[in-house]
């Protein structure tokens, strides 16, 4: 059965980095083939995995509106979308992504977000882990992009901005009836001691972080020099705090 693991919060505070440090923690530990997806229409998670990215669910979509009278005589709409779909797989040892992308029109990512979900939920089935990453902010759960979730990763700077998203992203998922199994509160780039008022803050709204992550200048270098994070060495400071996150929430009940 998949293990599927999303990550959203407010945008730079880290989400794509950490979904990174995720699925790093899950091919070193030999837990089984994984799907990643990246669901933000900024798509950077492969630069971060070393993958290179051809095509996006989005841009398939595009070209699917303009070609679809090319569709092979005997073959349905709905089958030669399938087809194409499969294109936007980047296929690697143990680890594969879909991205999304562009969708049709400027800002427009609806119909994207719709069929990146159902292919993701299609394709989750042959894979023991899918690894999300999402957009910034909040339109993504509107669009009920993210759902059907076991692990909800909330991310939030070391900000009292990024603590007031999180929650906000809390009570969305309440109002929409979300199918979310477990939550989870991750305070990213944090100091060895947060500050008072990000302390304060999380104690008015009664959030308790199951993990802070420490600043790691090696997970900048990284990123600057399009370095992927899988390869991060076991001393990082970031992979470490990320390693301990994922042996808790993967062990406990």
């Amino acid at each position: 059965m998949t293990i599927s693991i999303a990550v959203a919060g407010k945008g730079g505070s880290g989400k794509t980095s950490l979904a990174g440090l995720v699925i790093r923690y899950l091919k070193k530990n030999g837990s089984g083939p994984i799907l990643a997806v990246d669901a933000d229409p900024n798509a950077n998670l492969g630069e971060s995995l070393g993958l290179e990215i051809r095509q996006t669910v989005g841009l398939m979509l595009d070209e699917f509106q303009r070609d679809k009278i090319k569709i092979p005589p005997g073959m349905t709409k709905e089958v030669y979308l399938q087809y194409k779909l499969n294109e936007v797989i980047v296929e690697s040892k143990g680890l594969d992504l879909v991205t999304m992308g562009r969708g049709e029109g400027p800002e427009c990512y609806c119909y994207p977000n719709l069929m990146l979900r159902k292919f993701a939920d299609t394709l989750a089935d042959n894979y023991a882990y899918m690894v999300m990453d999402n957009e910034a902010g909040m339109e993504h759960l509107s669009r009920r992009t993210t759902q059907n979730i076991d692990e909800l990763l909330l991310v939030s700077n070391h900000t009292v901005k990024g603590v007031r998203t999180v929650d906000r992203i809390r009570d969305l998922i309440t109002e929409l009836k979300l199918q979310v199994k477990r939550q989870s509160v991750i305070i990213n780039f944090a100091p060895a001691e947060l500050a008072p008022l990000v302390k304060e803050e999380l104690c008015r709204l009664e959030i308790e972080p199951v993990a802070t992550i420490p600043s790691d200048e090696e997970v900048c270098n990284y990123d600057l020099s399009l370095k992927p994070l899988l390869d991060l060495p076991d001393s990082s400071q970031a992979v470490i705090a990320v390693n301990s996150l994922m042996a808790k929430l993967l062990n406990r009940n």
